[in-house]
């Protein structure tokens, strides 16, 4: 008599079980606070129009007028960035470190007026970003992120061979029983919305994990290369243009971050009778010749400028355009004006390219209100799902227990699973660690629990 087929279910929904009580947190927090940074076009003109909406003016000041003007107003701060206006009827900003504190400060660029300041770290968009990037939390937070991620790959994976339908009807499985209630119409919720949105949830997972601090800057320095000689005709530091990048601010495209900052060419050559570099940024140039040079470039208005903050510093251009075909990064010497790098779409290698059109199609930038609403829509499906998830687990959980489905007899060893491991293990080495060392604890359970049955039994 032939052995029966076994079927590997419930190792599934154990490791389905396991990958959404950790993950299901992660996706609601993620969701809410991508809803919240999605729509940051619409809501910070509403949420700060005396900041940022005003009435054009006939004549701008200068940009080292404005510079002068908040200089003036915060004669204690440090300036680290300049961020023209994006049209005639908004304000310039300054972002300004100031008694400890990073500080927007807006002004109006025709009559010079500082209009207010709010904090660069804790207004709602930055407090979104940094809770979406890192959890507020710094590098174990953006360790936390990256898990929560990779999990959400098992998360998927398990959840489809779950839903396979074998045999039962389209009911259910394409879509929900409304007529039904409880249990039955939260898993029917679960299951459809999973299915319906497994190709996009593992698309937000993947091109979200490009921003990560581990696995994503593994992927940028294996595939993220330009040539060395586009660097050759420059002096270049040891510092990357990453660290232009924070928790709560994007300067540079994620292109950019991991390419090297050249320094100011008269300061370099000083550097050569000096055993190090010192003193602060003492610029020849004013910020209105920059700005000359961001417009002679045909650089895409919504720049912003980073300021040097060292003698050997350099003027940085960057724009982290909706279309990526419009990003542009550029160094400029601080003592003669010079372009000494003007990096571009056409500089990009092929998997630079791709990656920036998911990152834009991740944050909803790339289609305008098409891809917002999209974007919009599968958090949506991702809350439904998660919250669903929850209650199902909720309502089976037995009193006093997680409620893990158990393995309701022996099975030869899931071969398909195991390959599904070792992939994960593989392309996401933090994720696979994690992986096997859930595994180790589940079996390490089972055996306890079987010791337990037999210790009964006998």
């Amino acid at each position: 008599m032939s052995k029966p087929t076994p079927s590997f279910y419930n190792l599934a929904w154990r490791w389905h079980f396991y990958a959404g009580l950790f993950v299901a947190p992660f996706m609601i927090l993620l969701a809410l606070t991508g809803i919240i940074y999605l729509f940051k076009p619409q809501l910070d003109p509403l949420l700060y129009d005396h900041l940022i909406n005003l009435s054009p003016g006939h004549h701008s000041l200068s940009a080292d007028e404005q510079l002068k003007r908040v200089q003036a107003t915060y004669p204690q701060g440090h300036i680290s960035k300049y961020l023209p206006p994006i049209n005639l009827e908004r304000s310039a900003q300054f972002v300004v470190s100031h008694h400890g504190r990073e500080l927007n400060v807006f002004i109006n660029p025709y009559s010079g007026d500082v209009l207010g300041e709010q904090d660069a770290k804790l207004n709602l968009q930055a407090v979104a970003r940094a809770l979406h990037g890192e959890l507020m939390i710094g590098t174990l937070g953006d360790r936390l992120v990256e898990l929560a991620a990779g999990w959400g790959v098992v998360l998927v994976v398990s959840g489809l061979y779950l839903w396979w339908p074998r045999g039962h009807s389209a009911s259910g499985i394409l879509w929900p029983r409304f007529t039904r209630r409880g249990r039955v119409l939260w898993r029917d919720l679960h299951a459809v919305t999973g299915f319906w949105g497994a190709a996009l949830l593992l698309f937000m997972l993947i091109s979200g994990m490009t921003w990560t601090g581990f696995w994503g800057k593994q992927y940028a320095d294996l595939w993220n290369q330009f040539p060395a000689a586009m660097w050759n005709n420059v002096p270049t530091s040891d510092v990357e243009a990453r660290t232009l990048n924070t928790a709560t601010r994007q300067t540079v495209p994620w292109a950019m971050e991991n390419t090297p900052m050249p320094v100011s060419g008269a300061h370099a050559e000083h550097m050569a009778h000096a055993a190090h570099s010192s003193g602060p940024a003492a610029p020849g140039i004013g910020l209105q010749q920059v700005v000359e040079t961001a417009t002679a470039r045909k650089v895409e208005p919504g720049y912003s400028i980073t300021l040097p903050t060292t003698a050997e510093g350099v003027f940085t251009i960057a724009v982290f355009a909706d279309d990526p075909r419009n990003d542009a990064t550029l160094h400029v010497d601080q003592y003669t004006g010079e372009v000494l790098a003007d990096v571009r779409w056409q500089h990009y290698s092929n998997v630079a390219r791709a990656t920036e059109m998911g990152v834009m199609l991740h944050e909803g930038k790339l289609f305008g209100s098409l891809n917002q609403i999209a974007i919009l829509l599968v958090c949506l499906m991702i809350l439904l799902s998660s919250v669903s998830g929850l209650v199902i687990w909720w309502k089976r959980r037995p009193q006093g227990g997680l409620g893990v489905p158990p393995l309701r007899h022996d099975l030869p060893t899931w071969k398909t699973g195991v390959v599904i491991i070792l992939a994960l293990a593989i392309v996401f080495p933090l994720v696979g660690a994690s992986l096997m060392g859930v595994w180790l604890l589940d079996r390490l359970l089972l055996m306890v629990r079987s010791k337990q049955q037999h210790e009964q039994i006998s």
